[in-house]
């Protein structure tokens, strides 16, 4: 059985920085597709950023861009998301999912994702 638990989210105030941590347990990342999403009140959940299991190549919304690194940790079998320059719109319970087979066309789209961590709960305050 696969789970994924999220930790590092809180409140932090614009500009500043703070990186979420996805500790995977019952299959190595390397195997995985990893991505984060996030949900703010009253929006649908969205797509932030991903790396393939294949290659570890990277893809980012366009909102976060140049401010948020995706990553992951084959030897602490962990994902991460770094998010720099936080902008109060970043504001959002982000999740980390995660699948085997995901193709690169559907690697926005949540329904891709077999697996998902509870969520963590990300403030930026102005």
């Amino acid at each position: 059985q696969v789970q994924l638990v999220e930790s590092g989210g809180g409140l932090v105030q614009t500009g500043g920085s703070l990186r979420l941590s996805c500790i995977v347990s019952g299959r190595t990342v390397s195997a995985l597709t990893m991505a984060w999403f996030r949900q703010a009140p009253g929006k649908e959940r969205e797509f932030v950023a991903a790396i393939r299991r294949n290659g570890g190549h990277t893809y980012y919304a366009d909102s976060v861009k140049g401010r948020f690194t995706v990553s992951k940790d084959n030897g602490k079998n962990t994902g991460s998301l770094q998010m720099n320059s936080l902008k109060t719109e970043d504001s959002a319970v982000y999740y980390c999912a995660a699948g085997s087979g995901v193709i690169l066309s559907s690697l926005r789209y949540a329904s891709a994702y077999d697996y998902w961590g509870q969520g963590t709960q990300v403030t930026v305050s102005s």
